[in-house]
């Protein structure tokens, strides 16, 4: 017959304290006989002896903790360059800027922007993403302003465009892309303002953006022309929302004309242009803000912005595409591909032709990364003193 469980709890009270002074080989020894004599697991009797000893009521001797030096590899150097590259990029995340890096530190290097030893510079090419969001978490900011939305269906021709969803869009070439446009209203919706008419590839990730007066079909077929001249392959297939300044005659016939595939979305259904809808933000609203923009001054600026942004943009600021999604329960799972810039991800596709690629690979080395940056924060300061003009005559 076994021991009781009383009996068990007085051997344990009996052996602790003998065990808590033991030498470790010591200690093995006592609960070899410790097992043998309860039947406990030998886990479970290291358990068992601890606690019969705190309860005893006598302290736990205190073990001195071996404080070893923190090993820095990325010391107040590499802090200070990240902190001078990160506004340049327009403080993307830590995934991007890693994949940026070897571009966007040769580009700072070479115009005189920015001066590292060697060890610093091997470094930063070296940085992991984790480690570039724990450089920077104190320094970052997130600022999430809602716009409002302006778009009225076009119902005319519905039935000869036909409709396209998210998963329709499986084209593995450039040059398919979907369209939108951001209204520059200021949270007033009367009387004309101005819209930005934002394209982007679905392949490749290469966005063109062009300021309109207004929405009118006119304004908006030559804000399409001017993006589509700007790509660098040509344009096989468009994808717009339902508004009218989209879903009419003008444009469905110039479309037929040039052989453009013309697809629309599912009305009140974002998610059909996911891509753009994300690129409105990031492109968009990153740049040009939420204010109300209705002069011709103003326009001229925002396409002046935009010329610069487009080579920001397309040329240094990576992306990550999502390549693969799934839901398990109430889990989902996405996973992502490297982040690559549009620049490279045109360079990387077999249908661009050698001759487009070499003009791309000819613009990008003649590129001067903080030039760019300045044309485009002066051009908005320049937007934001219109807007603080504008504000304090309506507080008259």
């Amino acid at each position: 017959m076994g021991l009781t469980m009383q009996e068990k709890k007085k051997i344990a009270r009996i052996t602790s304290e003998r065990y808590i002074h033991s030498s470790k080989s010591q200690r093995s020894v006592i609960i070899d006989e410790f097992v043998a004599t309860t039947g406990y697991n030998r886990s479970y009797a290291t358990y068992v002896l601890r606690y019969a000893y705190i309860k005893s009521t006598k302290p736990l001797p205190k073990k001195e903790k071996l404080h070893r030096p923190k090993r820095v590899i990325y010391d107040r150097f590499v802090a200070s360059a990240l902190l001078k590259i990160w506004p340049i990029m327009d403080y993307i995340c830590g995934r991007r800027l890693a994949a940026a890096m070897p571009d966007v530190l040769d580009n700072l290097t070479r115009n005189g922007f920015l001066k590292t030893s060697v060890v610093t510079h091997d470094k930063l090419l070296k940085i992991s993403p984790s480690s570039i969001e724990r450089i920077l978490k104190h320094a970052r900011k997130d600022l999430k302003i809602k716009g409002k939305s302006f778009t009225k269906p076009g119902t005319l021709l519905k039935k000869q465009i036909p409709v396209r969803t998210f998963d329709d869009w499986n084209e593995n070439s450039p040059g398919f892309v979907e369209m939108d446009l951001v209204a520059h209203c200021g949270g007033n919706a009367s009387g004309d303002f101005i819209n930005s008419l934002n394209f982007t590839d679905i392949n490749t990730a290469w966005t063109e953006t062009v300021a309109v007066q207004n929405k009118a079909q006119s304004n908006v077929f030559k804000g399409i022309i001017l993006a589509r001249s700007r790509l660098p392959f040509p344009l096989k297939g468009i994808d717009s929302d339902n508004g009218n300044e989209f879903i009419n005659y003008h444009l469905l016939k110039y479309c037929q004309d040039e052989k453009i595939t013309f697809t629309r979305s599912r009305a009140y259904r974002k998610n059909d242009n996911c891509f753009i809808e994300q690129k409105n933000y990031s492109v968009v609203r990153r740049f040009a803000g939420y204010a109300r923009y209705d002069t011709a001054e103003e326009l001229r600026l925002l396409n002046l912005l935009y010329t610069a942004s487009r080579l920001y943009l397309n040329f240094f600021t990576p992306s990550a595409k999502l390549i693969f999604k799934q839901r398990i329960g109430s889990k989902v799972i996405k996973k992502y591909d490297k982040p690559l810039t549009p620049f490279k991800r045109v360079l990387a596709s077999p249908d661009v032709t050698d001759s487009v690629k070499a003009c791309l690979t000819d613009q990008f080395a003649s590129l001067n990364l903080v030039s760019l940056f300045k044309t485009i924060r002066s051009t908005q300061k320049a937007l934001l003193k219109f807007g603080y003009q504008k504000n304090k005559l309506l507080n008259k």
